[in-house]
This record gives C-alpha cells, structure tokens and sequence, in this order.
C-alpha cells in the first residue's frame, strides 16, 4: 500500500462515515474523493475479494440482490453495492464502506454500469461477469445496443480468465469469439416453432452476417432461441434454463429451473431472467439448489423494484421503468391483474434517466386501454411529454389527471378511486418520490424500505 492510496482509504472512510451519519447519505462522494486523490485506490481495496460483475442493460439491481441473498447462504461476509450507485466513484464508495473480515477473502457481488466495465477491470480482475441483456437505453450515452455491448467487451478483453456468465437468448452476447471461460443461460420452455420478432425490436438482424434473425419461441423483445438461416449462428448450448412457466402474477411467479421448483415474490416474466441469472451464480459459487430456492422465498423487497408501500389506505406498487422494453414488461405484467387499479407515470429526464424521453413512444400504452383504469396520474419534471403520449395513445380527459408537483401527486395517489396503484416511474422521479414519502412518514428516510 502506498502513501497515496492509504491517504484516499482514510479520507474517503472519513467523508463516507461524516455523510452516513449526519446526512443519511454518501453512496458516490467518498468515492469521487478517494478517486481524485489516488485514481488507482480500487486496486488496493480490492486486493482481498473475489469480485463478480453484474452488468446489462435491465435487472442489474434485481439481479445483484437476489444473488446475494443467494450467497448468504453459505458465505457470511458480502460486500455489495446495495444502494444501485453503480458508477465507478459509487462502487469505490461500497468498498470503502466495507470492514473486509482479517485473514481471508471476502466476496464482492457488483452491480456495474455498461460503460464502467472497462475502467473496473483496468484495477481488478473479477471472477465472474454476468450479462443480464442488451437494449436500447439511454441512448445520449450509450447510443444503439451495438454501441453498449462494445463498452462492455472493452472490460472484458482486459480480464482473458475471467468467467463470463451469460444470457444466451440474446444474440449479440455468443456473437463475439473470446478465450475466457463461458456459461450459457436461458429460457426452454416452449415446444420449437418458426417466427420472426416484430420489426421494430431491437437486434432482428444477425449480428455475424446481418440477415434477419429466426427463432424457434420468443419470450420477449429479440430475447429466445434464436438461429439465422443464412449463415448458421444460433443460442449456444445452455447450462441452466427455465423448463417451465407455472404461474405469472403481478406479485409472484413461479416456475422450473432445470426442472426444479422455483418461486419468487415478484411478477413479470424479465424477473424471471433475472432469478435464473441469480441461480446460475449461485450454483458457480457452489450453492446448493436447495439453498437457492429458499432464498428466493426470503421476501425482501428491492428499492423501486416492486416495493409496495401503503399510503394511507393505498397499497402502491412503485416500479422503476427506463425504456421500452422494460416499460412494455411491466405494463404486461399489471394488466395481469384480476383486481382493479390505478395507475401513475412519472417522467424525469436528468442524467441518470436519459435526457432524451424519446424512448417513451415506443411504449405499448396503447394496451392500457383494454384494462379499464378509472384513474392515470401524470407527473415528474417531464408531465407535459408522457400526458401528450397518454392522450395519443387513447386514454380519455376523464382518465387522465396531470399533477404539477409530487405532493399534488402524492395527494392523488391518496385519493385514487382503486385500493391498489401502480406508480412507475424514473430513477430519479423513484428517488423524488421516495423523499417526499419519507417526508410523510410513509416511508424510513433513505434507500431501503
């Protein structure tokens, strides 16, 4: 260790115990200030973990949680980036914040943005990277999912070893040759059939010769067992899959993992990739089935991921979207519900989410029409963009209800007409939202529930 890098351990151990206990914060800064002393600080407090990326897209939290309640199960002493600060001063940060046990290595689960993959494994050289999917997604940074999947593979040709752990139902990840290690998961649980995903997906062209990529089944988006007839690529062989769907609700699924049971507390069928990806770390790091099945039964809700928050005699379902395919999985998933509800759209459009709200007309409102909702509430930085796209996609004046400010949301969540409401909103309107219910009691001050 050197001066310089024991100098930037203190003063950001410093900044992040002053911000955790005065100010009910410090998941970046501690980090930005340890990183401006000695950029090359996450080498030397790494030294003593075996690290496993987790990186894509959608599920990157979701994921990271329910792989390390997974892990509890037989390692006692995990670090993790809980807080979702998933950018290079916020992952330093974790690491600062982490009182690693003497004499042993410790086990760091991290979620990573695409674009810090590479400037992580310049310091580290992690175990495992999983990749969840690849869409389109705040496209001021990351432009098409060509672009994304380029930043990622920048970090991995600089760890050759490191084990990649991958979604197999996405093309673009088996279509570039790499020495390291690799597993496949994916989903199995249709009989083969001949389709083509719609035109306007993400990724129908085959990413070796440009064709339009078949599949024997889709589960959604350019996601499926997939095979170009023009120049023979196809879904590798898969080493843990789904084999069966048994139930889909808008709090619950259950299904098969290689034939096993399998049951978690939250709905939509992209949680379910994002379980199996948890699985098949889990079973890497040699978790029994067993365990792993019992720890998605644990219940703990993941900040903005379907946390359900009373306010007064509301139950609010708060979900954080940020693009179409994540959007169009959820609204999927609660017009599954056999009960009725109503619903709010927050739209912000700061860094974190993406300043270009373009994404949002590719959203399939349009099917919210058949769901019959007595009350859809509008707000965020944004209204004006996601009231017009409401009122395009079909839903009347009566419906709709427009809020300048989140107490005047907060209100009309409060006096919805329906028991139960979904909220789906950005990051950083997930966060607002988060602060002024914390400001109403209805919820503790800070990240968790």
């Amino acid at each position: 260790m050197t001066i310089k890098s024991s100098f930037a351990k203190t003063s950001g151990r410093f900044s992040y115990w002053f911000l955790h206990t005065f100010m009910q914060g410090g998941s970046s800064l501690p980090g930005q200030i340890a990183t401006k002393i000695d950029p090359a600080v996450l080498k030397d407090l790494t030294k003593n973990y075996d690290v496993i990326i987790i990186t894509g897209t959608n599920g990157k939290t979701l994921t990271t949680a329910l792989t390390v309640q997974i892990l509890k199960q037989k390692y006692q002493n995990i670090m993790t980036n809980s807080t979702g600060s998933n950018m290079m001063q916020g992952i330093t940060t974790a690491f600062l914040a982490h009182r690693p046990q003497k004499g042993q290595r410790d086990l760091a689960i991290l979620e990573v943005d695409e674009a810090n993959v590479e400037p992580l494994c310049r310091y580290i050289e992690p175990k495992a990277i999983v990749m969840t999917n690849i869409f389109r997604d705040q496209m001021d940074r990351f432009g098409e999912i060509y672009t994304t999947y380029n930043k990622i593979l920048d970090g991995v040709k600089l760890v050759p070893n490191t084990t990649l752990i991958m979604n197999a139902d996405v093309p673009l990840f088996s279509s570039v040759e790499l020495p390291n290690p690799k597993l496949y998961y994916g989903f199995n649980h249709l009989p083969d059939g001949e389709l083509l995903a719609p035109s306007n997906t993400d990724g129908v062209l085959c990413p070796i010769c440009e064709h339009i990529i078949h599949y024997k089944f889709i589960t959604y988006s350019s996601q499926g067992k997939f095979y170009c007839p023009n120049c023979g690529f196809k879904r590798p062989e898969l080493m843990d899959q789904v084999t069966a769907i048994n139930e889909l609700r808008p709090t619950s699924s259950s299904f098969e993992i290689n034939q096993e049971p399998f049951a978690i507390s939250i709905g939509g069928m992209y949680n379910i990739y994002n379980a199996l990806a948890a699985y098949s770390i889990g079973r890497f790091l040699d978790v029994d089935v067993a365990d792993i099945q019992a720890a998605f039964t644990s219940n703990k809700k993941i900040f903005g991921r379907q946390e359900v928050i009373q306010v007064k005699d509301k139950e609010v379902t708060l979900v954080l979207v940020k693009n179409p395919v994540g959007l169009n999985q959820v609204l999927q998933m609660i017009e599954s519900d056999p009960e009725d509800f109503s619903l709010a759209m927050l739209l912000n459009a700061n860094y974190a989410d993406g300043i270009d709200t373009s994404w949002i007309w590719d959203g399939e409102f349009e099917s919210l029409l058949k769901s019959g909702i007595p009350t859809i509430i509008t707000g965020g930085e944004r209204r004006d963009d996601i009231t017009f796209r409401l009122k395009v996609a079909g839903v009347t004046e009566q419906q709709l209800q427009e809020t300048a400010d989140l107490d005047a949301t907060l209100r009309a969540i409060e006096n919805a007409p329906t028991k139960h409401v979904y909220v789906l909103a950005t990051y950083t309107a997930v966060l607002q939202l988060r602060k002024k219910m914390a400001d109403h009691n209805y919820i503790k001050k800070g990240m968790s529930v």
